[in-house]
């Protein structure tokens, strides 16, 4: 028979980190927006609105980790969200000059794209649940 286990330390300390970093990231979706503005691809519509939006969901998820109850629905929402950005950071990584990132090594740029797979990963390891075996 199969119980759930207590997340494990790491994974405790994972998901407040992860909290923290969505928190702060939507934040400044609405304290910079330019930065996200920059990176919007052309024909995404109402710029604006979406950087909004974005950020909303982001403090949203940020705060879902921290309760448990709603901890797992809030890594998948956050996971749903990252790859509803994923052309943004696609349209930097191709267009640095419209994107307004031609300060930003290539390398960088172009490292943000596998760095999402990463961010998927560290949502779903942290919140998921572990089982023991009786």
């Amino acid at each position: 028979m199969a119980l759930l286990k207590s997340p494990s330390r790491a994974q405790n300390i994972g998901v407040v980190l992860a909290a923290i970093f969505y928190i702060v990231a939507g934040t400044m979706h609405f304290i910079k927006p330019d930065a996200y503005l920059r990176i919007m691809p052309p024909y995404i519509p109402w710029h604006l609105v979406m950087v909004r939006i974005s950020g909303g969901f982001e403090i949203l998820g940020g705060l879902g980790l921290i309760v448990p109850r709603t901890r797992r629905a809030a890594a998948w929402g956050l996971v749903a969200l990252l790859i509803a950005v994923f052309p943004a950071n696609v349209f930097m990584a191709t267009n640095p000059i419209d994107a307004g990132a031609t300060s930003i090594a290539s390398v960088l740029r172009w490292g943000r794209l596998p760095l999402q797979l990463l961010l998927v990963w560290w949502l779903l390891w942290c919140t998921r649940p572990r089982l023991a075996f009786r």
